[in-house]
């Protein structure tokens, strides 16, 4: 069974990292960074690690496993929250983005509010459901 990984990028300025994903015939929606761990990694961390240098040339830091959930496609995605440190998303290296039929790949900072949140069309909706969650009982905060 194929396991993915995504993160929770959390910044020093009280807000999260998403993708934008702009599709024809498709309404916008958001995803966390992260995909598909590769023979090539050593763990899940690696993979994480990896997916945010390919995806948004980042490093982060902290990483603390946050919730498993199952995606519609059989797969087990694991969902870590991470401080992340440094992006350039002019510089991401993922394959994706060299594709003319994956749409637009758009980032963009949210506020760590419950607002802003359930503003977003994040998907699966099961982690968006899972982050108002923590930021309601105040465990979702910003990395010192």
């Amino acid at each position: 069974m194929k396991q993915r990984v995504r993160a929770v990028l959390l910044t020093e300025r009280g807000t999260m990292l998403v993708v934008n994903r702009v599709r024809p015939g498709i309404d916008p929606y958001q995803v966390l960074v992260g995909g598909g761990v590769e023979d090539q990694d050593t763990g899940l961390e690696s993979a994480l690690l990896r997916e945010i240098r390919e995806e948004i040339a980042g490093e982060a830091t902290d990483l603390r496993p946050f919730r498993r959930l199952p995606n519609d496609k059989g797969e087990i995605e694991h969902f870590y929250t991470a401080r992340i440190t440094a992006w350039n998303f002019d510089d991401r290296t993922g394959p994706e983005f060299s594709r003319d039929d994956r749409g637009e790949y758009l980032l963009q900072e949210v506020p760590l509010t419950a607002d802003a949140l359930g503003a977003l069309n994040l998907m699966p909706p099961q982690i968006r459901t899972a982050l108002l969650d923590a930021i309601d009982d105040g465990t979702l905060v910003t990395p010192a």
